[in-house]
């Protein structure tokens, strides 16, 4: 068995194959999923698992430099945007944030590698990671 926090295989997988600027995508139940990009669903039921409850075991094996958020988060959704950067700071991260209209966002998910659906029911709880390098 697997003994890093991360224990989703399709996830994991993602992350171990992508190189530096390649995007993932973590969203809400609600984000449409463009049918050109790899789905990986873990949404079970409305709020199960919550976003931050993803976003976390991802920032333990993936290394992000750049971070992609619907400009609505700030107006819609601040306690989201702040538990998503308390997530970054306490995984030792510093990535640069961009913020695009949410309609740019959805756009900008077709680049992604993989879109990964979280139960999360709130809004604008959606996050574009730019991977980096450990070097």
């Amino acid at each position: 068995m697997k003994k890093s926090r991360l224990l989703n295989s399709e996830l994991s997988y993602e992350i171990a194959k992508i190189g530096h600027t390649a995007h993932i995508t973590l969203c809400d139940a609600g984000l449409p999923i463009p049918q050109s990009v790899k789905r990986i669903d873990l949404a079970v039921e409305a709020g199960l698992p919550g976003f931050i409850n993803v976003l976390d075991p991802v920032l333990s094996e993936m290394q992000v430099e750049e971070i992609i958020l619907a400009e609505e988060i700030k107006e819609k959704n601040m306690p989201m945007y702040e538990a998503i950067m308390k997530s970054f700071k306490e995984a030792g991260m510093n990535p640069k944030v961009v913020f695009v209209p949410h309609e740019e966002f959805k756009k900008i998910t077709h680049n992604s590698e993989a879109i990964v659906r979280t139960g999360e029911c709130s809004p604008y709880a959606n996050v574009i990671l730019k991977s980096g390098v450990v070097f």
